[in-house]
C-alpha cells in the first residue's frame, strides 16, 4: 500500500485503518474542503501530523491552524474537530493509551 494512493472525497473525509492492535491504531485521513460539523471525543490519545495541505483544528475551545509538516497532540477525552481544510489535505494519525 501507498500512503499517498487515494482519492479525496468529494464530502467529508476518508479514514483508512493502516494498523491496529491492542496499544495503537494508526489510520490515514484524507479531508474534502467541505467538511461535516463534527465533534472527537475520544478515549484514547492521538497524535496527527499533516503530511499535505493544511486545516484549521478547534482543540477544547482554542483554534489551531496547521500546515503541511506540522503535528499536533490531542490528549484522551479533549473535545476536537476540523473546521476547515483545504482540498486533499492528508492527516496520518496515531491513537494509543
Amino acid at each position: 500500500m501507498n500512503l499517498f494512493d487515494y482519492e479525496i472525497p468529494k464530502i467529508g473525509e476518508e479514514f483508512k485503518t493502516l494498523f491496529d492492535n491492542k496499544n495503537i491504531k494508526i489510520t490515514r485521513i484524507v479531508s474534502s474542503d467541505k467538511l461535516d460539523k463534527k465533534e472527537y471525543i475520544q478515549d484514547e490519545d492521538e497524535f496527527v501530523f499533516v503530511l499535505e495541505g493544511s486545516a484549521e483544528l478547534k482543540i477544547d475551545g482554542y483554534t489551531k491552524h496547521v500546515n503541511k509538516g506540522e503535528y499536533v497532540y490531542i490528549p484522551a477525552k479533549i473535545p476536537h474537530e476540523v473546521l476547515k481544510a483545504t482540498n486533499g489535505t492528508l492527516w496520518l494519525a496515531i491513537h494509543f493509551s
